[in-house]
């Protein structure tokens, strides 16, 4: 059985991206979410949280 390696972080940067959707958020720094890698997400996401 072959697993996909990135299926898991595309399903993180997915549940964030939902996440900042459900919040209001739908760009980050005159990006739109979906151009935004899942470093920069995780980034804006934490600072968010604090």
């Amino acid at each position: 059985m072959i697993v996909k390696t990135d299926s898991k972080m595309e399903q993180k940067r997915e549940d964030i991206i939902e996440e900042f959707v459900k919040n209001g958020v739908f760009k980050i720094d005159g990006k739109q979410l979906y151009e935004l890698n899942l470093y920069e997400l995780m980034k804006e996401y934490t600072t968010e949280q604090q």
